[in-house]
């Protein structure tokens, strides 16, 4: 038997870092002579080949007409003092309007077939195999139609915005929207990659969680997590232009209600991004403080995008992993959307008892009842919660020939919808602080479980969950209060 001591194991190590070294040079020699005599020569050669190269295109010489350079050229005008900013705007304002209305088709296309010709179908089908009302009511009427409502409204905008997202990312355009947002990110003590991450919030909050990973800091990180839910997520946009239509462009003549509606929208997205700024701003001077790490960003250069490897890649990494999540936890909002309308607790709802505890808070900062529990029940996903206050509505309210029963979503026209939101009680007040309040109240289920997921914080998750929250009624609360002292 053979003892090993400390000392044979040093002397064993040693050996073997004598044998490492003779192994290297041993190739070294055998390289030497492989490579020529002429290495050397070559090597400078190449060098200053490649330095008289960039020389040619970074130097004008006396009496040389300049040389014309395409990226230059861009980036002249993209990464502007001047036209920067308003070139940027426009360019983001394509892509939502391109989002916005592209979807309407596709969605109505899928409501057509989830909603219109599939949910009667089932319901058939479940009458004729005898199954009791209540089990066809939760698994149809509540399961079925919440998941159906999610796919027809969440798959269209994210199906052609994360596409035309990464194309502007492939053709090399997001590294110069960093660029330009740099100093102001800076200023608030975030990191300019933020402005990349906030972008893709713009189409689901939790793949702009995820996106935050390019941030290498783990404190500015942190705050790109907790403020990008100020980025209004694909979820939110249809509240936002339902209601921006019904009662904005409902103030102007027919020609104008359009624009103006439109505008109000892109005002609430703008004043998203403010609330980004002011937020990291107040983070990094209280629990985040800290100093603002260098942001050395190299701009790539310009090339032309790779369509079909751009789409396939965005709608398998991105669209259609955030939709599974978000189908993921639809299914059980509608059960509960469902049983809450049809689960009695002496004669009246579980749903219009919660209402009626919320309708005070909700009054007091310019909302109601209704629009409370629709945001508590919805927390699962955004996508739902226009479809839940016009149930619940129709449940206070009693509103017949709307084509929905207890417990049921259902589609209306802009017409009938306004007529029901105005049986609710609904003012402009209302319509201006669900506006408000869609952008800030806390971040869908999905978008948690992400930031716990990136995070490991239960910490962390609380702060970005909650913070948006208190502010949300801090905000809708004073505007509610000037509203009436200036009406009054």
């Amino acid at each position: 038997m053979t003892t090993y001591t400390p000392r044979m194991n040093e002397l064993n190590g040693q050996g073997e870092t004598a044998v490492r070294e003779t192994d290297i040079l041993q190739t070294a020699e055998t390289l030497r002579w492989q490579i020529g005599q002429n290495f050397h020569e070559q090597l400078m050669e190449d060098i200053y080949t490649e330095a008289a190269r960039i020389a040619d295109r970074a130097v004008t010489r006396a009496g040389e007409k300049p040389r014309f350079d395409m990226d230059r050229t861009i980036d002249h005008i993209v990464t502007s003092r001047v036209w920067g900013f308003p070139l940027m705007v426009l360019l983001f304002t394509v892509v939502f309007w391109l989002t916005i209305s592209g979807a309407n088709v596709p969605s109505g296309w899928l409501s057509y077939i989830f909603l219109d010709t599939l949910h009667p179908l089932l319901k058939e089908g479940a009458t004729a195999i005898g199954m009791p009302w209540w089990l066809s009511g939760l698994l149809i009427d509540g399961m079925y139609l919440a998941t159906a409502w999610v796919v027809s409204v969440m798959l269209p905008p994210m199906a052609i915005f994360f596409p035309l997202f990464t194309l502007l990312e492939d053709f090399g355009y997001l590294p110069r929207v960093a660029f330009n947002l740099d100093n102001i990110f800076r200023k608030s003590g975030a990191h300019g990659k933020q402005a990349l991450s906030m972008m893709m919030g713009f189409g689901c909050n939790a793949a702009g969680v995820v996106a935050t990973r390019v941030i290498d800091s783990p404190r500015e990180r942190l705050i790109a997590i907790i403020t990008n839910n100020f980025a209004l997520c694909n979820g939110r946009w249809p509240t936002q232009i339902l209601i921006a239509s019904l009662f904005i462009g409902g103030l102007v003549p027919a020609y104008l209600a359009g624009f103006v509606s439109a505008m109000a929208v892109v005002g609430i997205a703008v004043l998203g991004v403010f609330l980004s700024f002011a937020v990291s701003w107040g983070l990094s001077r209280s629990i985040l403080k800290g100093e603002v790490s260098t942001f050395s960003l190299e701009l790539p250069p310009y090339r032309p995008p790779r369509i079909w490897q751009t789409i396939y890649t965005s709608v398998i990494d991105r669209t259609m992993i955030v939709l599974w999540r978000a189908i993921t936890f639809a299914l059980p909002a509608g059960a509960v959307i469902w049983l809450s309308a049809n689960v009695m607790i002496g004669g009246v709802s579980i749903a219009e008892h919660l209402i009626n505890l919320l309708n005070p808070l909700g009054l007091l900062i310019g909302l109601n009842g209704v629009i409370l529990v629709a945001y508590i029940v919805a927390i699962p996903a955004n996508e739902i919660v226009i479809p839940t206050v016009l149930m619940l509505t129709v449940l206070v309210t009693g509103a017949t020939g709307v084509g929905a029963g207890a417990g049921v979503m259902f589609e209306m026209d802009g017409s009938a919808v306004r007529h029901l939101l105005d049986a609710g009680g609904w003012t402009l007040l209302t319509a201006v602080n669900l506006m408000l309040f869609s952008l800030i109240h806390n971040p869908c289920s999905t978008t948690i479980y992400t930031i716990y997921k990136e995070t490991g914080s239960k910490k962390w998750t609380l702060i970005a969950t909650m913070l948006p929250v208190v502010m949300g009624f801090i905000v809708t609360f004073l505007v509610a209060q000037v509203w009436r002292l200036l009406a009054g």
